[in-house]
């Protein structure tokens, strides 16, 4: 049992000859809102997707609100699964490769997850799904077929399917990182509201001002590991790693602002 409202403990996990995590352990309080940062390779998705269990760890537990997600010392019983869908079912997960249905136009999208997932009757899903939507600025578009959208829309529209479930977490993985520059605004004025709103997130990015203004903690990974956290703007503007330092420093941290 836990107080946490997420707790990582000791998350250990290999490809083949490569490790992805090495006894990494965090704690994330509620209405936290933690960037991760690192080269590629060093962990980052693999952990994102370990918090929801769909990368199980070799070794490991994940807690959400005292409940146990799983854990690698024993295998899933039925009862067992049908609480992880639960608790999955709370964890909101965005990709980089958007990851929206190209068969489903923009409002389907949003409402069919309610519907199989969440049991939601048809109307009463149509409703959020056209208030979320709103929210996100694609009220116009909801009879829009993906292949239809820019990069931009199509990452909102994956986030709205994501809020649609009413998650307490989100776990966006590089959201911005696929679009192309003038497109990365419009994504980050819904981050920017879900922080305003408090929610609890994990977010992997290369957005790195965006992190400082809006991050209660970041976090740079290599190897693995967290190699240092701390608040945003102190690690970004003095790191004490060398390997931070490298890292930054290939990315032009010299022009930062914050």
């Amino acid at each position: 049992m836990t107080s946490n409202f997420l707790e990582l403990k000791g998350l250990y996990k290999t490809f083949d000859n490569i490790t992805a995590l090495n006894n990494v352990s965090l704690n994330v309080s509620k209405g936290e809102v933690i960037f991760i940062i690192g080269p590629s390779g060093c962990g980052k998705s693999t952990l994102l997707r370990a918090v929801n269990w769909l990368t199980p760890p070799d070794k490991g537990e994940v807690w959400l609100e005292g409940n146990l997600v799983g854990s690698s010392s024993s295998k899933l019983t039925i009862k067992e699964a049908k609480l992880l869908n639960n608790l999955r079912a709370k964890m909101g997960m965005v990709f980089q490769q958007f990851n929206v249905w190209p068969h489903l136009n923009v409002l389907e999208n949003v409402v069919r997850p309610q519907l199989v997932v969440a049991k939601r009757n048809k109307a009463n899903a149509e409703s959020k799904a056209l208030k979320i939507l709103d929210e996100v600025s694609l009220h116009n578009k909801i009879d829009e077929w993906p292949d239809h959208l820019s990069g931009g829309q199509k990452q909102r529209l994956a986030i709205a399917r994501a809020l649609a479930m009413d998650p307490i977490l989100m776990l966006l993985d590089e959201p911005t990182s696929a679009l192309d520059p003038e497109l990365v605004g419009e994504v980050l004025i819904v981050l920017k509201r879900l922080v305003n709103n408090g929610m609890t997130m994990l977010i992997v990015t290369h957005e790195l001002g965006f992190a400082s203004e809006f991050g209660d903690r970041l976090l740079f990974m290599d190897g693995g590991e967290i190699i240092e956290e701390g608040s945003p703007k102190k690690i970004l503007t003095m790191p004490k790693t060398k390997r931070l330092k490298m890292f930054l420093k290939k990315l032009d941290i010299t022009s930062f602002k914050h």
